[in-house]
């Protein structure tokens, strides 16, 4: 396709001589992937900048890209030719590929892209782990992750569970509420509030209906971890040979959160805790237990999907010299501004993309995109997609249609790239760990364009916008005496290097 903008791009100043002030510019519309061209600077702004720097600022680092690895994937994968499952894993995780991916996120036991509910210990009141294993992984995920590893041996891993073993859990089962998706009875809701009048939603997660600004509308006034020592220190060893018997798979885990999403209450495997019980188990329990068997394995604090500011704060102000740094997702985005300033010597990881509802379209693409900009522009130097490939609409076991990057279509067992995946190539393909982010304009700010500039351990730049609106954007950049001056299209996405 010939090219439908007109580009001028700002590289740095002061770095690099004019003659070498080219640049090349990439650009994807609904329509046409991809679209390269070569472009020159400007001496003159078409409008005003929206970004003006000198070209020798520094900002945070950025160090990973990455996702998660579940057994829907492997299952929408395994539909596929060989040679079209070489292709994915080729293009999602070699060097030479898209989107470069090199860190990996698991979870200990079943979470809601598994195709049924399991634990690697079923066994009750199995405190010394006698029937620990992971033999389950070994024939599913662990399977996913080798054929990643083919095409990047250095891939590194994070851990976090959804739910403990069922034993080790006050209503004994995998999900917190019931719903039509499990078997936990109706009266075990109650346990949730310490009430039995409350008004439980199962499908609140699901972003359906008002929730009044806040997430979640209640908190959970008890933990559904067994609040006993014996538990306590059993889980915190569970997590140590989990990371064990990863190793000896060649699966390196070098970071673990101890739960995902405790104020998510699901009625797909997870677990509720209270601040109080937060902070116990991580300062009292699972961070000695870590510090003596793996001390070269670090602690973050996560995964936090609720944007009850006060809440968080609470937990972390109790944690915060016990821990690297924090895992954000989901509702929690809100307030990154004001973590990155209360805590400024801790990791900020986007630790989950949010999934959407199936639809796979270029509106999910460009939300993915404005997250993508938005958690990277505002502090965090980790990414993390949730399920980069999955079959039709992305279906769950307990009903949640989901996005991927990647659609495979059940009738055909064909594959497309998704507007997603496009999303995340327009960061991930150019940008490398270690780059730095020089500057951020959000989308709110900008009324739909949202842009981030990167400077790359090189010294090149990498500019990275969108334009989510449905009219032509003309936007200027600057850097020093340069300017990058774009007409946008409607609905694009764009990087320039």
């Amino acid at each position: 396709m010939k090219t439908l903008f007109t580009t001028i791009v700002i590289l740095t100043a002061g770095s690099m001589s004019l003659s070498a002030q080219r640049m090349t510019h990439y650009a994807t519309t609904a329509s046409a992937s991809w679209q390269q061209s070569k472009l020159s600077l400007s001496s003159k702004a078409m409008t005003q900048p929206l970004l003006t720097v000198g070209g020798q600022e520094s900002g945070h680092e950025f160090r990973a890209w990455g996702t998660c690895f579940n057994e829907l994937d492997l299952d929408a994968l395994n539909r596929l030719t060989p040679e079209a499952r070489e292709e994915v894993m080729h293009r999602l995780f070699a060097p030479d590929g898209d989107l470069h991916f090199t860190r990996g996120r698991l979870t200990m036991n079943a979470n809601d892209y598994s195709r049924a509910w399991y634990s690697c210990d079923t066994v009750d009141g199995d405190f010394q782990l006698r029937y620990f294993n992971i033999e389950h992984d070994k024939q599913n995920v662990i399977k996913l992750i080798h054929m990643a590893q083919k095409y990047q041996p250095d891939l590194t891993f994070w851990m976090s569970p959804w739910s403990p073993p069922h034993w080790m859990k006050i209503n004994h089962d995998y999900p917190v509420l019931s719903s039509r998706y499990n078997t936990m009875p109706k009266e075990k809701d109650a346990m949730l509030y310490d009430t039995t009048d409350a008004t439980i939603d199962p499908d609140e997660m699901k972003l359906l209906g008002d929730r009044n600004g806040v997430f979640p509308r209640r908190l959970a006034t008890q933990d559904y971890f067994i609040q006993d020592p014996r538990y306590l220190q059993a889980y915190a060893n569970m997590f140590c040979r989990f990371i064990e018997l990863y190793a000896a798979e060649g699966i390196p885990i070098d970071m673990v959160m101890y739960q995902n999403e405790a104020y998510s209450y699901t009625p797909y495997p997870g677990c509720a805790w209270t601040a109080e019980g937060t902070t116990r188990f991580n300062r009292e329990y699972l961070r000695p237990t870590l510090q003596r068997q793996h001390p070269e394995v670090k602690l973050y604090l996560g995964t936090f999907n609720t944007n009850r500011l006060d809440y968080v704060e609470k937990i972390v102000d109790g944690l915060k010299t016990d821990v690297m740094g924090l895992g954000i997702q989901w509702e929690c985005r809100e307030h990154l501004d004001a973590l990155r300033t209360r805590y400024p010597h801790l990791h900020l990881v986007s630790s989950e993309s949010e999934c959407g509802n199936g639809s796979m379209d270029w509106a999910a693409g460009e939300h993915t995109f404005h997250l993508l900009a938005d958690y990277i522009g505002r502090g965090c130097d980790e990414y993390f997609i949730w399920n980069f490939i999955l079959t039709g609409q992305g279906e769950s076991t307990w009903g949640w249609r989901q996005n991927a990057l990647i659609q495979v279509d059940p009738a055909t067992n064909t594959h497309r790239y998704t507007a997603e995946y496009y999303a995340v190539k327009h960061f991930s393909h150019l940008v490398e760990p270690g780059s730095h982010v020089v500057a951020y304009a959000s989308s709110e700010k900008t009324n739909g364009t949202p842009t981030i500039l990167f400077r790359r351990t090189d010294g090149r730049h990498v500019v990275v916008m969108a334009n989510t609106t449905g009219e032509p954007r003309t936007i200027t950049l600057q850097i020093g005496k340069k300017y990058l001056n774009a007409t946008m299209p409607p609905h694009s996405f764009h990087t320039f290097i």
